[in-house]
C-alpha cells in the first residue's frame, strides 16, 4: 500500500467509516512510516477540533438571583408574620392586663370601695394605678410607645417586689396580701416583651453614606 492509501484508510477510520484494509496493516506501516504517522496525529487534531465546538449555554444569572432573592423574601415574609402575630397576643394582653387594673383601681378611686382603714392612702394609690394602666392601654393600642413605659414599669416591679419580701419577713403583712403585686411583674415582662418584638419588625437601618477623598 502507498502512503496515500495509507492515509485515505485512516481518514475513513477518523470518520467511523469502514477503512477497507485491516487495522493491523494500516498500524503496520504507521510504525514504519514517520510522514503517515506525523500526519495521522495532525489529522486526529483537526478531527478533535471539528467535533469539539462551543455550546451556546444560556445565561442563568439573573434568572438563579432572582429566585434566591425571591426565596430570601419568602422567608423574610414568613417570620415577619410570625413576629406580627406574637405581637398581637402581646397588644391584647397588655390591652386585658391594662383594663383588670382600671375594673380594681376605679371604684376604689370613686367610691372607695373596699377601703376600710386610710382611705386617702387607698385613693392615691388607686390614682396610681388608674395612669399605670393607661399608659398600658397606650402601649397596646401604639405598640411602638411600649419600649418607653418598659422603665417605669420594671422599677415598680423591682419596688413591689422588694418592699413586699421586707414586710413579709418583718410580719407586717401576710404573702395571701402581697400576692397581688405579682401582677406587675407580670405586666412588666409583658411590656418588655411587646417592646422587643415591635423592635423585631422595625426595618434596619441604612448605613449612611461615607463621602470619599475629593
Amino acid at each position: 500500500m502507498t502512503c496515500d492509501d495509507v492515509r485515505a484508510a485512516l481518514s475513513a477510520r477518523l470518520d467511523g467509516e469502514d477503512p477497507g484494509t485491516p487495522p493491523a496493516t494500516l498500524d503496520a506501516h504507521i510504525s514504519t512510516c514517520s510522514g503517515c504517522r506525523s500526519w495521522l496525529a495532525r489529522a486526529e487534531q483537526v478531527t478533535r477540533l471539528v467535533r469539539v465546538q462551543a455550546v451556546d449555554v444560556p445565561d442563568l444569572t439573573a434568572s438563579v438571583l432572582a429566585a434566591v432573592a425571591a426565596d430570601e423574601r419568602a422567608t423574610r415574609a414568613a417570620a415577619m408574620a410570625g413576629v406580627r402575630a406574637r405581637r398581637q397576643v402581646l397588644r391584647v394582653a397588655v390591652a386585658v392586663a391594662a383594663a383588670a387594673q382600671l375594673a380594681i383601681a376605679l371604684p376604689i378611686l370613686l367610691a372607695g370601695l373596699g377601703v376600710v382603714v386610710d382611705p386617702h392612702t387607698s385613693r392615691e394609690m388607686a390614682s396610681f394605678d388608674v395612669a399605670l394602666a393607661v399608659g398600658f392601654a397606650l402601649a397596646a393600642y401604639r405598640p411602638e410607645r411600649a419600649q418607653a413605659f418598659v422603665p417605669v414599669a420594671f422599677v415598680l416591679a423591682v419596688c413591689l417586689a422588694g418592699t413586699s419580701a421586707v414586710d413579709i419577713a418583718n410580719s407586717t403583712t401576710a404573702l395571701v396580701h402581697e400576692i397581688g403585686h405579682l401582677a406587675a411583674v407580670v405586666q412588666a415582662g409583658l411590656l418588655w416583651a411587646l417592646g422587643r418584638t415591635t423592635r423585631q419588625m422595625e426595618p434596619p437601618l441604612a448605613a449612611p453614606a461615607v463621602a470619599g477623598p475629593r
